[in-house]
């Protein structure tokens, strides 16, 4: 794929369906360069719709709970620059377990993919983001402690709070730099994830979120945020 300069390039990591799904349509309708991941056989959507866009649509394959797929992608793109890295990633478990009833395996599958794998990308292709950039990976609103006023959905919880911490981690160790790292809440959306009694549509959530990411271009520090540019207390 020939790469315009002028044209703001999107790595969006987790990117086959939903939310991540969404997010590619939105950046495409805004005139992004768009580099979208999905596992394996997961792609066929972002394939199909890389034919109405193929100037401006890459599709690659990656597994981020497979270290060894990280970096074949990191490989594969090491020429490459991205204005934003963006990661979306998550499972849940069972909405009516809790900590006291969830298997270790499970608790674990929960923590590797929505808190350890995702750092692991920001680490591993954090240097292709440029200092005037953006790295942003999907949180929730779930993941607040303060928030936290019913203890529902906790291993979910407990997985997105530890995400939370691993990036103020990540920004404590690179105090001097000049990007942008966020913390996005996309609100609760009716997704395959979100289940349909859901309070948002993808409508209503995706295109205000990258709105906000837009907004805070520049602007260093970590900010955790809604999809409206509300800050969400830790």
């Amino acid at each position: 794929m020939q790469t315009d300069p002028s044209q703001k390039t999107v790595l969006l990591i987790g990117a086959s369906r939903g939310l991540g799904f969404a997010m590619v349509e939105e950046y495409l309708k805004r005139g992004c360069k768009v580099i979208a991941t999905g596992r394996g056989a997961s792609k066929d959507r972002l394939l199909h719709l890389a034919e109405n866009y193929p100037a401006s649509l890459e599709v690659e394959t990656v597994d981020i709970t497979v270290p060894g797929q990280v970096n074949a992608l990191r490989a594969r793109l090491s020429h490459r620059r991205a204005d934003v890295l963006f990661v979306n990633a998550g499972v849940k478990n069972d909405d009516g377990e809790t900590i006291a009833d969830v298997s270790t395996d499970e608790f674990i599958r929960v923590m590797v993919t929505n808190s350890l794998s995702p750092m692991r990308v920001i680490e591993t292709f954090a240097d292709l983001v440029p200092p005037t950039g953006t790295i942003g990976v999907m949180s929730s609103g779930q993941g607040s402690l303060t928030n936290n006023t019913n203890g529902n959905y906790e291993v979910y919880r407990g997985s997105k709070a530890a995400l939370n911490m691993f990036m103020r981690s990540f920004a404590a160790r690179h105090s001097d730099d000049p990007r942008t790292l966020l913390l996005m809440a996309p609100g609760w959306v009716r997704t395959d994830m979100g289940g349909p009694t859901a309070r948002l549509t993808i409508d209503e959530s995706i295109p205000a979120l990258i709105s906000t990411i837009d907004a805070y271009e520049g602007r260093s520090g970590l900010h955790y945020l809604d999809y409206l540019g509300k800050v969400v207390p830790w």
